[in-house]
């Protein structure tokens, strides 16, 4: 049995397609996607489609990223975010076009029932973008940190990454998971095109929204495939810029 963690999609179904046909997914094997579906590529609608097709057949387990929250308080109430709007909202909405009330309904349904965090029985968590609270995500207040915060991932970045985990200055908030998972804050910003290491913590947004990838990783082995480039797979599109 294989689980991999698999970073942002950002609409590109075309991409998340390579990467499971890359690791040959199996029913044996267990998906853990840590958000934003949506937002950038022409196939929103589409990649939730799939992946809720996708997770009656394989054990997936979908983060709830900030992007599914502007999706889906659309859905939800016709409301169009404008920061959300000029950030994919646009391209998204548009993908919904030929999709019925029905369809839309049960795509509320699958953005309603996502969790803001998964932690497995090996002690490893997975979330959309970070948290702030030193005792761990059970006591987390701002909820919204789950889907916003960069904090997380900035520290592990600023901290000696040879540190060890029993360091009294090891930051206290992370000591208390094996390893994290994160997406969110796209590696291209760092000028890295693969997934990214920082102390326990792990980035597997690779840049899908903008000119990256959609990575998986085997989160035992830490081996990853990647799609191609998104502009090339979607050459008539701008994505987020």
């Amino acid at each position: 049995m294989r689980t991999f963690a698999i970073g942002d999609i950002h609409g590109g179904l075309k991409a998340l397609l390579q990467v499971l046909n890359k690791i040959e997914v199996t029913e044996k094997d267990n998906l853990i996607f840590v958000g934003d579906y949506v937002d950038g590529w022409s196939e929103s609608a589409q990649v939730i489609e799939f992946l809720i097709n996708l997770s009656e057949k394989i054990n997936c387990i979908f983060i709830k990223g900030n992007h599914d929250i502007w999706c889906e308080n659309w859905l939800k109430k016709d409301e169009v975010n404008p920061t959300w709007y000029i950030h994919g909202g646009k391209e998204t909405m548009e993908s919904y076009d030929g999709f019925s009330a029905e369809d839309k309904k049960q795509h509320l349904t699958f953005f309603e029932n996502l969790p803001l965090y998964h932690l497995d029985d090996k002690n490893r968590l997975f979330l959309h973008a970070g948290f702030t609270s030193m005792h761990g995500v059970e006591k987390e207040i701002f909820k919204e940190n789950f889907y916003f915060d960069r904090t997380l991932w900035e520290m592990a970045l600023a901290v000696n990454h040879k540190m060890d985990k029993d360091s009294i200055f090891y930051p206290k908030r992370i000591q208390h998971y094996k390893e994290i998972y994160i997406g969110h804050t796209p590696t291209t910003n760092f000028g890295e095109s693969e997934p990214m290491n920082a102390l326990n913590i792990w980035n597997i947004d690779t840049g899908a929204a903008f000119k990256g990838k959609v990575s998986a990783m085997n989160i035992d082995t830490k081996e990853f495939v990647q799609s191609d480039n998104l502009p090339d797979l979607y050459p008539d599109e701008k994505g987020r810029n």
